[in-house]
């Protein structure tokens, strides 16, 4: 793989013209007609790109309510709050209310639309702050300790599931580039970038922690246990509640809250849908929606500036 450029520019995800012109219009309608706070309009805009990023072209009279309904599935999917899913229905019903009311053409019946419940389960996610605290708490004063500093911050870092964290050999790290190769479902590919802030942690653990642990035995395999073989998924859960509990954790942590708190976070700091998924290696939202190709250096440069840890 060769070595990325280092300065690099997101590509947007393009929203037709039409389209950019009747949101222009309605949050000019927000501002002047309604009277809006600035930082509400903001808000809306957001949530607006964000939907119609998703559908990357599409044009408001194409789109139905069941349009509307794969979008919001997609973030619950995705494990974003309740809370934040309904703001984002209700900034489209504003929207295509807009459009109806001026007799512009649309076909969304939003009575298809279930509403969005809040309270009911929600995937469990740790907020920045809780995952800052538990990750910054982790101690590195024996090549154990180091192994599991590294593991959690991965995991938070690219979102990676468990099992394909702990089946990464060192032949998956390309460490110029600061990217992974990982070994999801189904025979599955795919790269995640981590942040430069782990690269001299992931340094120190393949220069000296790794090769304590190996105990003078052969392997590819990236994170070793006592033994020098590879840690199982129940080991890793026993070092996931030490630490929380020394942490001062409250709420229930699992491997997979990790996965959860990445895709949330970046979600609400305004990432593009389709990027998230991408580097969560979902291939669809279902049996129909295929996802669009994501450009290798839009989502290093996406990561390397959204992820609250970067």
């Amino acid at each position: 793989m060769c070595a990325l450029p280092k300065k690099l520019q997101i590509i947007k995800a393009e929203i037709d013209p039409p389209t950019k012109a009747l949101l222009g219009s309605f949050l000019y309608h927000l501002k002047v007609e309604r009277g809006m706070a600035a930082n509400s309009i903001e808000a809306y805009e957001r949530d607006l790109q964000d939907f119609f990023g998703y559908y990357n072209g599409k044009s408001t009279e194409s789109l139905s309510a069941e349009h509307i309904v794969e979008y919001l599935l997609a973030l619950q999917e995705l494990g974003l709050q309740d809370t934040s899913i309904a703001r984002k229905r209700v900034a489209i019903k504003q929207f295509f209310s807009y459009l109806a009311e001026n007799d512009l053409p649309m076909h969304v019946d939003f009575d298809l639309v279930p509403q969005i419940k809040i309270g009911q389960h929600l995937p469990d996610t740790l907020s920045v702050s809780v995952m800052n605290k538990l990750l910054d708490s982790l101690p590195v004063h024996d090549s154990l300790s180091f192994r599991n500093k590294v593991m959690m911050e991965l995991l938070y870092a690219t979102g990676m599931r468990i099992s394909e964290l702990l089946k990464l050999s060192i032949h998956d790290l390309r460490l110029e580039q600061r990217m992974i190769l990982v070994h999801g479902k189904g025979s599955k590919q795919r790269y995640v970038p981590y942040h430069a802030a782990l690269e001299p942690l992931m340094q120190q653990y393949l220069n000296l922690h790794r090769p304590i642990l190996m105990k003078f035995q052969q392997t590819d395999i990236l994170f070793l246990n006592r033994f020098g073989k590879q840690l199982s998924r129940m080991g890793f859960w026993k070092i996931l509640q030490k630490a929380c509990l020394e942490a001062g954790i409250k709420q229930d942590v699992s491997p997979h809250t990790f996965r959860h708190s990445f895709a949330t976070h970046l979600l609400e700091a305004g990432v593009n849908l389709r990027i998230v998924q991408s580097l969560l290696g979902h291939s669809s939202i279902n049996t129909t929606q295929i996802y669009t190709h994501v450009d290798m250096r839009w989502l290093l440069e996406t990561h390397r500036q959204y992820h609250p840890r970067a």
